[in-house]
């Protein structure tokens, strides 16, 4: 394992801070929050770099706020100030363990996203059939309250096997134990917030001991994973049901994750695979019913904040157009023209 040291200089670097700005604000300038801390930019990050440069740093609170995703999440949004040093930890941890993931890892990833999974699992599925001579079963899991349930010691413990550095280690110490979940107990440091871009970093690193092991160890060949959904793809189902048992011993003992007991789910391919908000099919694909119902939601929303001036016309069009684009990779011109019919008429209302 390639090992790393010196990083805490490159994270806190004024180079560094004021890239991860520009990183930051580029589609929130229209934020009240985002204006006020940019009218003393130079100030703000002059100061944050003497904080981080005298490790007296601490973060801020965060603000609490519900969203339908379809289902509630509870976003915690941390303050600019402590937006950006994410950003500026990202920038420079990113590179660092993206090389480690395995390529069925799409979360997050510069060249990977929903998609591209979808794809894959796709070929993958088609592959085992044979194009329908065989039958093709799918185990699909997730993990219970994922983001609540990351363990602060073990997901610092990985960090600290590659990263060499006590001070850049106390920093992303602070960052991780910003935040604990409502779920943990007096005794339990756990969770990692939502809205953090770190976090999503975080995410990645902890699963990756997971997908490791998947790989390695259980020697899987067909497996992809989307944050806390992953999904095994076999012409075996006693093959699949067998690999539960050494998968949940797996996230408990060391990682402190339990699966989901509603989502362990074993079906066939010709059934339709739910996965990433898409049922696969041997000849096509469909959006599930959330999911339809969650795009037009967010494109409501996106014209209520047009007409309140939170966003442009230019974001606006630009969320259309990425909606119409998820659309695309499902069979679904009627939807789309539906979406379409419905977006102007909520803009002439």
């Amino acid at each position: 394992m390639k090992i790393y040291k010196n990083v805490f200089e490159k994270l806190i670097s004024l180079e560094n801070l004021f890239a991860a700005w520009d990183a930051f604000k580029s589609d929130k300038s229209n934020r009240y929050d985002v204006q006020v801390f940019e009218r003393k930019l130079e100030e703000n990050i002059f100061e944050l770099h003497r904080d981080l440069q005298a490790k007296k740093y601490k973060h801020g609170a965060y603000t609490g706020f519900w969203i339908r995703d379809p289902k509630p999440r509870h976003i915690h949004k941390a303050t600019v100030r402590d937006r950006v040093l994410h950003h500026a930890i990202f920038k420079i941890l990113n590179p660092i363990f993206e090389p480690t993931f395995i390529a069925q890892s799409f979360s997050c990833r510069v060249g990977k996203g929903t998609h591209k999974g979808i794809r894959e699992l796709k070929e993958i599925a088609n592959k085992i059939g044979r194009n329908g001579h065989k039958n093709v079963f799918a185990l699909k899991c997730d993990v219970k309250k994922f983001f609540d349930s990351i363990d602060h010691d073990v997901l610092i413990k990985i960090l600290d096997n590659t990263i060499k550095d006590s001070d850049a280690m106390w920093l992303l110490s602070e960052i991780v134990r910003s935040f604990i979940s409502k779920d943990a107990n007096v005794f339990e440091h756990k969770g990692v917030p939502i809205g953090n871009l770190t976090s999503q970093l975080f995410a990645n690193v902890y699963m990756n001991e997971f997908d490791q092991f998947m790989k390695h160890e259980l020697k899987i060949s067909y497996y992809l994973r989307y944050t806390d959904d992953f999904i095994i793809v076999s012409d075996n189902k006693e093959y699949l049901e067998k690999l539960i048992p050494p998968i949940n011993k797996f996230l408990k003992t060391r990682l402190c994750l339990s699966l989901h007991p509603n989502k362990v789910r074993i079906r066939k391919f010709h059934q339709g695979i739910d996965f990433l908000g898409y049922v696969i099919l041997p000849q096509h694909q469909q959006l599930r019913t959330k999911t339809k119902k969650r795009i037009f939601n967010k494109i409501f929303r996106r014209v209520f904040e047009k007409k309140q001036g939170l966003i442009s016309d230019e974001t606006l069009k630009q969320s259309l157009q990425s909606y119409l684009g998820v659309l695309s990779h499902a069979n679904s011109y009627k939807l789309s023209q539906e979406l379409i019919n419905q977006f102007w008429f909520w803009i002439k209302e």
